[in-house]
């Protein structure tokens, strides 16, 4: 076995896709230490810089204080304890639904969901960029999988009209993520919510890269963009904007109650530690407040910035939609090499490679927060147009 393993991590190494942890002696912020560096951080999903913020981390040690470290076990076997049941509650009125559930992940979220909804000779049909989690569930819950390109509406249509000649009495899903979060553009929601109610499919969002930064209180691109009642099943992470950790979906009671009862990522998971159902909780409450919406306007003013002093990466169709700007390079090597020479510089821009992204779509994928300063965000931009030339 160890031959054979030594021959499989040669072979990641040879084609620049082996990856190594790196420790990071600090905490997530515009500056970080990594390897005994300082580096301007452009790497993190912690778009408002809420995962250092002092009202998260006091909510975390009173949880701490009161409830202890750990869940003890599952939630259906020790019982629940009322953090989880207090942002549930407050995930659900946030995302105006019936019910929420939170799980350990958001990758337990979408295996579990997709898992306990889909079965044999349902069909599951999936925007190509979706998450990995997202891809997961699909396969694993044994539907039949579909693909369409990404935001191909006549291809999504064309499949849904497959599913509904072959397999009328199935239920059918459609997946997507609404900002996708390697190339940070949007779902083209309200088509597809038309799309997937003529031929009677449900639809499942995954707004793990929009909640907290896009819509009325951050609650996400299909309340930006008035179709969120169309959306029965509503995914999020509680570890980008909101600055935790852990998944979550909101939607219908009936659904909820459906997944406590079969999602098995749920049902066979220790609950959260009470501290992060705490934390996630008073981060929820922030994005209701004035300081919320500061946040997001500096946010909004960062990534303007950006923009401003990198024209060159957003010309024809492309524009800014997010807080993530993908800076595509073509091989793997190209991206390593130019985020090496980034860290030299002093920046930390991750290289992305396969299979995250295709094969020949490697990339440097840089993320700006409200945290970020004008100063740092132009000290990057004059290094990326240097490296661009």
């Amino acid at each position: 076995m160890a031959q054979s393993i030594d021959s499989e991590l040669a072979e990641l190494r040879a084609n620049a896709l082996l990856r190594q942890l790196r420790e990071v002696d600090s905490p997530q912020q515009p500056t970080l230490e990594l390897a005994g560096r300082k580096l301007l951080n452009f790497s993190s999903n912690d778009y408002l810089g809420l995962a250092t913020e002092p009202v998260l981390r006091n909510a975390a040690k009173q949880a701490i204080d009161e409830y202890g470290v750990g869940a003890g076990a599952s939630r259906l076997i020790c019982g629940t304890l009322s953090p989880h049941m207090r942002l549930e509650e407050r995930l659900a009125d946030f995302k105006r639904t019936e019910a929420a559930l939170v799980f350990s992940s958001g990758y337990a979220t979408a295996v579990g969901t997709i898992g306990a909804l889909m079965h044999k000779d349902d069909v599951v049909i999936l925007d190509k960029l979706c998450h990995a989690s997202l891809i997961d569930g699909a396969r694993m819950s044994g539907a039949h999988v579909r693909v369409y390109p990404h935001n191909h509406l006549g291809k999504l249509e064309s499949h849904l009209q497959w599913a509904h000649e072959n397999y009328p009495e199935a239920r059918v899903l459609v997946v997507t993520e609404s900002v996708f979060s390697m190339d940070g553009d949007w779902a083209v929601l309200p088509e597809i919510v038309d799309i997937k109610r003529r031929y009677g499919a449900m639809l499942m969002l995954d707004e793990a890269h929009a909640v907290g930064v896009i819509g009325l209180n951050g609650r996400g691109l299909a309340d930006q963009l008035g179709v969120a009642g169309e959306v029965e099943i509503q995914m999020g992470t509680l570890s980008k904007a909101l600055g935790v950790s852990g998944g979550y979906v909101c939607g219908s009671r009936r659904l909820i109650d459906l997944l406590i009862n079969r999602a098995r990522s749920f049902i066979f998971s220790t609950a959260p530690p009470p501290a992060m159902a705490a934390a996630a909780l008073a981060a929820v409450e922030f994005m209701l407040t004035p300081a919320g919406e500061n946040r997001r306007q500096v946010l909004r003013r960062n990534l303007a910035h950006f923009a401003s002093e990198m024209p060159m990466l957003f010309t024809g169709d492309k524009k800014l939609q997010s807080a993530i700007i993908p800076i595509i390079l073509g091989s793997s090597e190209k991206a390593i090499e130019s985020s090496q020479m980034l860290a030299e510089k002093g920046f930390f821009v991750p290289a992305i490679r396969y299979p995250t992204v295709a094969r020949d779509a490697a990339r440097l994928r840089v993320t700006i927060s409200a945290k970020h300063t004008p100063k740092q965000i132009s000290a990057l931009c004059e290094q990326l147009r240097g490296l661009l030339k």
